[in-house]
């Protein structure tokens, strides 16, 4: 009897995608697939509990590895929030590119929506948690509620950017794909550009100072 295969997540991964791309279709059964690939059943369910979970995994797979490849630039680390999204996209894109065939044939039966599609849940999930992490400001309100509902409000118009960027992406036929990081730089830059709340800060500042001063308003 043939020694069966150690196998581990990555592994199942790699199988899984290995696989779709020559099938151009799931697996018919766990059983088959791991009969295929020399391991036991079992050691599937240790990692994974069906093929739709492999496929959530992927796409978290790559964003874990474009944060990996990020915080081992000391270069990265430096950065401000808008020089920090933009490495994160430019690096995540270059992910998605070595696996392209993949993710255009996973995604390409849903690329008219996106938004709401399962197998990239655990993409948003992470992907909200790295947005809060780079502290983009947002107004100074002592509310926690208002607070609350900015940062929600910051998570999601940056998700429905991610999306758009990856919808731009699938549909990019340009050599290396330049247009795609013209529309990264462009797109990451304008939508810093909508947050800068510098001058609205500077309006309310000085609206407070009035109502401290109680310096009548022109008419």
């Amino acid at each position: 009897m043939a020694k069966k295969n150690k196998i581990s997540e990555q592994k199942i991964i790699s199988y899984y995608m290995d696989y779709v791309l020559e099938h151009g279709t799931q697996p018919n059964s766990v059983y088959a697939f791991t009969k295929k690939n020399n391991f036991e059943e079992s050691k599937f369910y240790e990692h994974f509990g069906s093929f739709e979970a492999i496929e959530k995994q992927v796409f978290k797979a790559f964003f874990d590895n474009t944060v990996m490849v990020l915080d081992q630039s000391e270069e990265y680390q430096l950065f401000d929030a808008r020089n920090k999204l933009l490495s994160f996209y430019f690096t995540f894109f270059e992910n998605l590119t070595a696996n392209r065939s993949y993710v255009l044939f996973v995604l390409n039966q849903h690329k008219n929506k996106l938004k709401g599609l399962a197998l990239l849940s655990e993409l948003k999930q992470s992907f909200a948690h790295y947005i809060n992490e780079l502290e983009i400001e947002t107004l100074d309100i002592k509310e926690e509620r208002i607070n609350k509902l900015q940062r929600r409000a910051l998570q999601e118009s940056a998700w429905v950017q991610l999306l758009v960027t990856l919808k731009f992406w699938m549909d990019d036929s340009s050599p290396s794909f330049e247009k795609t990081d013209i529309f990264i730089e462009k797109s990451v830059n304008t939508s810093f550009d909508v947050l800068n709340i510098t001058p609205l800060k500077s309006v309310i500042d000085l609206g407070k100072f009035l109502f401290k001063e109680k310096i009548p308003m022109p008419k």
